[in-house]
C-alpha cells in the first residue's frame, strides 16, 4: 500500500522503477593523502610524477623487513571542524581526523552551505542543504589504538613480578585510560563526527570491508540517493595504516616490498614486471553525491555521473585472490549491465594497482574478463605508486581521481611503472599524462584479504 493505495505486484514494480530513476552526480571531492590535501593538490602532483612514499618517521621502523610507507604531512584536524568543536579532536584517532578533514575540503569544492562552514565564517547566507535529506556512507579500517597511550596504562597493571594481572587492570589499569578511551577506535566514528560536524541526518552507514570500503560505501549512497532516501550524501573512506600494528599485519601476510628501503620512492611498482609488494599509508578522501536535478538548480559543478554499481564476494581464499580475478570480473561486469553500458563504452579503467605481483595479475585477468578486447586497448589508471595502499580509503582516492580524468581528460601517469607485465595485459599509463576524451570510466576496488569487490562506472554528463 502506497498513500492509501493498494498496488498490484506489476504496480509496485512500476513504483520502484520510477523511484530509482533519479540520477546520481559527483558535485565534490575531498581528498588527504600523502601527496596533498585537496583535490587539486593531489591531481597536480600526480601529473608531476612527485611520490608520497618515504622512510616512517611517526615509529622507528628498523626491526621491520618493510621501512617505507606514505605519511600525510601538516595534517591539523582543527583548521577543519568549528571553534566550538576543537574539544573533540582529543577523542580522534588518526583514521577520524582524516575522515574530518576529507568531508570539509569535498563540502567545500562542492560549494555547500553546510553547518561547519557557516560557522567557520566559509560560507555566507542560510545552508544550501536540508540536513534532513544529508546523508553519509563512510567506509573504515581497523582502527590501531594509541600504543603509547595504551602501554602506559598497562604498566600500571603489572604485579610485583612485573607480570601483566587482569584483576589489577580492572581496579587500576583501567581507570589510567580517559573514560571516552574506547570512542577514538571504533570504526563508525568516522561517520559519527562527519555527520555531527555537517549536520547530516539523513541515513548514514559505516562500511568495513578492508580496500573495499570505499567504493562499496559510494556504491550504497548512490543506490541511497536513487531510490529516494536523500538528495545528498557525502561518502567514501579513510584510514591510517602507518603505525606499529597496520605495518605489523601486512608484513605477516607477505604484502610489503622488503627491497626498497632505501629508495623509498621507487617502492610501490604498480603492474611493473620488477613488482614486488605494496607499502602501507595513510589517507583517503570523500566524495560528494547529488541528485542531478538538486544539484542544477544550486547551480552546483558537475564532475561526472555516477551510472553504475557492482559488487562481489570471492570465497577463493581469505588472503590470496582468485587466480583468474572471478571476483573482480562479476563486480564490474554487474556494475555495467546497472550502467546499461557494454564493455565497449569504456574509456578508462581505474585500477587499484596494489604492487603485489599475485593480486596485481588477479586483477588484471578479472578485468580482462569483463572487458575483453578493450581492457588492453583503453588507458588504465594506476596511482599506488603515489600514495600506497591506504586501506579503506584506497578505493576513495582511486574513484576520485577517475572523476577528474573525465573533468580533465586527461589521465596521470603511474609513478615508477617501467615495463607492463606483459602477463597483466592492461594499458597502464607510464612516463607522462596522456591526453583522453573519456565518456566512461570504470573503476574497481577489493580487498586484499576477505575476498569482497566492487566496481564503480562513471559517466560524463551530457550538455
Amino acid at each position: 500500500m502506497t498513500n492509501g493505495r493498494v498496488l498490484s505486484p506489476a504496480s509496485c514494480l512500476l513504483e520502484l522503477c520510477a523511484m530509482n530513476s533519479r540520477r546520481v552526480v559527483i558535485t565534490g571531492l575531498g581528498l588527504v593523502t600523502p601527496i596533498g590535501i585537496g583535490a587539486e593538490a593531489v591531481w597536480n602532483a600526480l601529473l608531476e610524477k612527485r611520490g608520497g612514499i618515504k622512510r616512517i618517521t611517526t615509529f622507528d621502523p628498523s626491526r621491520f623487513a618493510s621501512q617505507v610507507g606514505g605519511q600525510i604531512e601538516g595534517l591539523v584536524v582543527t583548521n577543519y571542524v568549528p571553534k566550538a568543536y576543537r574539544k573533540n579532536a582529543r577523542v580522534m584517532a588518526r583514521d577520524i581526523e582524516i575522515a574530518v578533514a576529507s568531508a570539509y575540503c569535498a563540502a567545500k569544492d562542492a560549494g555547500l552551505k553546510t553547518k561547519c562552514l557557516i560557522e567557520r565564517g566559509e560560507a555566507e547566507g542560510p545552508p544550501n542543504v536540508d540536513s534532513t535529506r544529508f546523508g553519509a556512507n563512510i567506509g573504515a579500517g581497523l582502527i590501531c589504538a594509541d600504543l603509547t597511550e595504551l602501554a602506559g596504562a598497562l604498566s600500571t597493571a603489572a604485579d610485583a613480578h612485573g607480570k601483566f594481572d587482569i584483576r589489577k587492570w580492572g581496579s587500576e589499569g583501567m581507570n589510567n585510560l580517559t573514560p571516552l578511551w574506547l570512542l577514538k577506535f571504533l570504526p563508525n566514528m568516522l561517520s559519527c563526527h562527519v555527520t555531527i560536524v555537517h549536520d547530516a541526518q539523513a541515513p548514514s552507514n559505516t562500511i568495513t570491508c578492508s580496500e573495499a570500503s570505499s567504493h562499496l560505501a559510494i556504491g550504497e549512497a548512490f543506490r541511497t540517493i536513487a531510490r529516494g532516501a536523500a538528495d545528498i550524501c557525502i561518502c567514501g573512506g579513510a584510514e591510517s595504516k602507518a603505525n606499529p600494528m597496520g605495518l605489523m599485519r601486512q608484513q605477516l601476510l607477505g604484502r610489503l616490498t622488503a627491497s626498497h628501503n632505501d629508495e623509498a620512492q621507487t617502492a610501490c611498482r604498480p603492474f611493473d614486471a620488477s613488482r614486488d609488494g605494496t607499502v602501507i599509508s595513510e589517507g583517503g578522501g570523500l566524495l560528494i553525491l547529488e541528485e542531478l536535478e538538486h544539484a542544477r538548480k544550486r547551480g552546483a559543478r558537475i564532475y561526472a555521473e555516477v551510472v553504475g554499481f557492482g559488487a562481489s564476494t570471492n570465497t577463493q581464499s581469505w588472503s590470496e585472490p582468485h587466480p583468474q580475478g572471478a571476483g573482480i570480473a562479476l563486480a564490474v561486469t554487474k556494475a555495467l549491465a546497472d550502467a546499461g553500458a557494454s564493455a565497449d563504452a569504456v574509456d578508462l579503467i581505474g585500477t587499484f594497482g596494489s604492487g603485489i605481483p599475485a593480486h596485481d595479475l588477479s586483477e588484471a585477468r578479472g578485468l580482462r574478463s569483463a572487458l575483453g578486447a578493450r581492457a588492453s586497448s583503453v588507458p588504465a589508471l594506476a596511482i599506488k605508486g603515489s600514495v600506497g595502499n591506504n586501506g579503506a580509503g584506497s578505493g576513495a582516492i582511486d574513484a576520485a581521481v577517475a572523476a577528474l580524468c573525465l573533468k580533465h581528460n586527461t589521465v596521470p601517469p603511474a609513478l615508477n611503472v617501467k615495463t607492463v607485465d606483459s602477463d597483466c595485459g592492461l594499458k597502464v599509463v607510464i612516463d607522462k599524462p596522456v591526453d583522453a576524451r573519456i565518456n566512461v570510466a570504470v573503476t574497481v576496488a577489493y580487498a586484499l584479504g576477505g575476498g569482497q569487490n566492487a566496481a564503480l562506472v562513471f559517466k560524463r554528463l551530457e550538455a
